[in-house]
């Protein structure tokens, strides 16, 4: 999500995208900016699995967990991509939250927090009153490697439960090695491997593939 110029730093994102098993994820958002967008997901249930606070590398004591206000999230999108941008933007207006990870004066990493039904790919996620959906996790590069986003998920479970929203749900995009694996920290469990399909903005369909059996989870 931050933006990157020049040719040998292009050259280094491309690395850590196939580094990271992220060459895939790649290839469909570029297939998908040109009007194929096939998109294989896990539905996930969070934070109802038996973990531990994950512990962040680094003295823990420097980062503060804080609410973004929208000025501070205006500003923080400056350093991103239009597009993102645009959609952090758009679900903030929307009553969406973002919470972050400030260490310093620096926000290392941030997440949002839909209490609302909202849309993904044009099918409604319907919200229960109990119910929560998290999106939008990010660490920022400098910041990679040190257990922030497995930290901050938790710390946004904690502050829900108090809100009295006890059933957490997510999407991990199937390509997306990343977002599995930090969730795997966590202990989250896949409820059904989605399909969607969106052909040139118009056509759609959705497609259950796989719903796993929870006794086994």
């Amino acid at each position: 999500m931050e933006t990157h110029t020049g040719p040998l730093a292009k050259l280094k994102w491309y690395w850590k995208i196939v580094k990271n098993g992220l060459f895939l994820f790649g290839a469909r958002n570029r297939l998908a900016l040109i009007g194929f967008d096939i998109d294989p997901v896990y539905w996930v249930l969070e934070g109802a699995g038996d973990c531990s606070l994950p512990k962040i590398k680094g003295d823990v004591s420097e980062y503060l967990v804080e609410h973004l206000d929208f000025e501070e999230l205006r500003r923080l999108c400056e350093r991103l991509k239009d597009r993102q941008a645009e959609e952090l933007l758009k679900g903030f207006k929307n009553g969406q939250m973002c919470i972050c990870l400030r260490h310093k004066n620096n926000i290392a990493a941030f997440m949002f927090i839909a209490l609302n039904d909202i849309f993904y790919k044009g099918s409604p996620i319907i919200l229960k009153p109990n119910e929560a959906y998290l999106l939008n996790m990010y660490t920022f590069e400098s910041y990679r490697g040190k257990n922030l986003a497995p930290y901050l998920r938790y710390q946004s479970y904690q502050f829900l439960k108090g809100m009295g929203k006890d059933t957490l749900y997510s999407i991990s995009a199937y390509f997306n090695k990343s977002s599995i694996k930090f969730k795997e920290k966590l202990k989250v469990k896949h409820l059904n491997l989605i399909l969607f399909i969106l052909l040139f903005k118009k056509y759609q369909w959705r497609l259950n593939l796989k719903t796993y059996n929870q006794d086994k989870a």
